[in-house]
C-alpha cells in the first residue's frame, strides 16, 4: 500500500503541470500543517494547552466497553481535534488540487464538461457560483504510523471517498430536494434572519449548532448541492462548499459524530451536522499554518485574507479538516 501511494504521488507530481486550469499541490505535513489545530487537549477533564473549542467535555471518567470482551471499563476522557480528512474545492471538473493539481481522464476544458461550472451575475448582482467536491481520507497519523496504539486515533487508509462530479443530486438544487426536502422550511426571510445570530457567534468563536441550516456568516447551508447563490469571495464560497458537503454526508449517514454522550464509547450516525465538531485549515492555494477556523467565521477576520485571494481566478482550493475527538482512554 505504501509503495501504490508513492507512486501515486510520482505520477501527480508529473502531470500537475499538463493542465493550466487545474493546480496545486500535495501538502508537506510537516510544514503545511497547523498543528496548533489539534488543541485545546483535555484529559480527564484538565486542559493541557490553549485552543478554539465548543461544548468541552463535562465528564473526567468515562464507563466504555473494552476489547476483546467488551466489559464495561472503567477510563479517563480525553478530547482533541484530529486532522482526519481532506477536501479539494474546485470550478475545474476532476481536478484533484491536493494531489498536485492533476486532471482525472484527461483535460475537460470545453463548455460541455464544464457545464454550469463558473461565474455568473445573479439577482441584485449578486454572484452566484458552482463548485465540484473531492473527499478524502486523510488520517494523518495512521498514514505514518504514529500514535496509532492510542485507541483516539483513527487506524484508517488514504482513500479518495467521494467525487461530486458522480453524484446526479450535486448540480442540480431541484432535484436535491428528494434527499433533504427540509431544505423547503429554511427557504424564507425568518430563517435566513437566523443566520446573522450565527454569523456573530461564528465571528468570536463557534457558530451554533441549534442553527444547523446556517453557515455562520458564509450564508445557508441549504441546498446539499455545489451552488452558491452569494459568491463574496473566493475564501467565503469554498468554505461555505465545504460545509454543505459535510452537512450532506451527515444527511446520508456517511459521517458520524465523535464526541459527547454515547460518542465517547463509540462514533455514531448523526444525520444533522454538529459544526462545532469541525475546524478548516486551507492547504491550497496558500497554506494558512497560523491559524485555522471553525465553521462559519469571516474569512475577513483571518490576518492573512488578502494572501488567500490572491490565486482567487483560477478557483482551486484545498482544505484541511480538523474533527472533534472525544473518547475513553482506558
Amino acid at each position: 500500500m505504501k509503495y501504490l501511494f508513492i507512486l501515486f504521488l510520482t505520477h501527480v507530481s508529473i502531470s500537475h503541470s499538463v493542465f493550466a486550469d487545474c493546480s496545486g499541490k500535495f501538502p508537506n505535513v510537516v510544514t503545511d500543517v497547523c498543528w496548533e489545530c489539534m488543541f485545546p487537549i483535555r484529559v480527564g477533564g484538565i486542559k493541557f494547552s490553549s485552543g478554539e473549542e465548543a461544548n468541552a467535555p463535562k465528564r473526567s471518567v468515562c464507563l466504555c466497553p473494552k476489547p476483546p470482551f467488551n466489559q464495561p471499563t472503567p477510563g479517563i476522557v480525553i478530547s482533541y481535534f484530529e486532522p482526519a480528512r481532506m477536501v479539494d474545492v474546485t470550478r475545474h471538473p476532476y481536478c484533484l488540487v491536493n494531489m498536485g493539481g492533476v486532471t482525472l481522464g484527461g483535460n475537460h476544458n470545453s463548455p460541455k464538461d464544464r457545464g454550469t461550472v463558473s461565474l455568473t451575475n445573479g439577482e441584485g448582482g449578486l454572484k452566484n457560483s458552482f463548485f465540484h467536491v473531492h473527499w478524502y481520507v486523510f488520517p494523518i497519523f495512521a498514514l505514518f504510523e504514529l500514535l496509532t496504539d492510542i485507541v483516539c486515533v483513527e487506524n484508517a487508509k488514504f482513500d479518495v471517498a467521494f467525487i461530486t462530479e458522480f453524484d446526479p443530486f450535486w448540480n442540480r438544487d431541484e432535484l436535491s430536494l428528494l434527499t433533504n426536502p427540509e431544505a423547503i422550511l429554511f427557504g424564507n426571510p425568518i430563517a435566513q434572519a437566523a443566520c446573522m445570530a450565527d454569523c456573530g457567534k461564528a465571528s468570536f468563536g463557534f457558530s451554533l449548532d441549534s442553527l444547523f441550516w446556517c453557515a455562520g456568516c458564509h450564508g445557508g447551508i441549504y441546498p446539499f448541492t455545489g451552488s452558491v447563490s452569494s459568491h463574496v469571495s473566493g475564501v467565503q464560497a469554498t468554505e461555505l462548499i465545504v460545509t454543505k458537503f459535510m452537512a450532506h454526508l451527515h444527511r446520508s449517514g456517511l459521517l458520524n459524530a465523535y464526541y459527547g454522550g454515547a460518542n465517547t464509547c463509540k462514533a455514531w450516525p448523526c444525520p444533522i451536522i454538529k459544526k462545532s465538531m469541525y475546524k478548516l485549515q486551507m492547504l491550497n492555494p496558500v497554506p494558512a499554518t497560523d491559524k485555522c477556523t471553525p465553521v462559519g467565521r469571516s474569512d475577513f477576520l483571518h490576518p492573512r485574507h488578502a494572501q488567500r485571494e490572491i490565486i482567487q481566478n483560477s478557483m482551486n482550493y484545498g482544505y484541511l479538516i480538523f474533527r472533534r475527538r472525544e473518547c475513553c482512554l482506558f
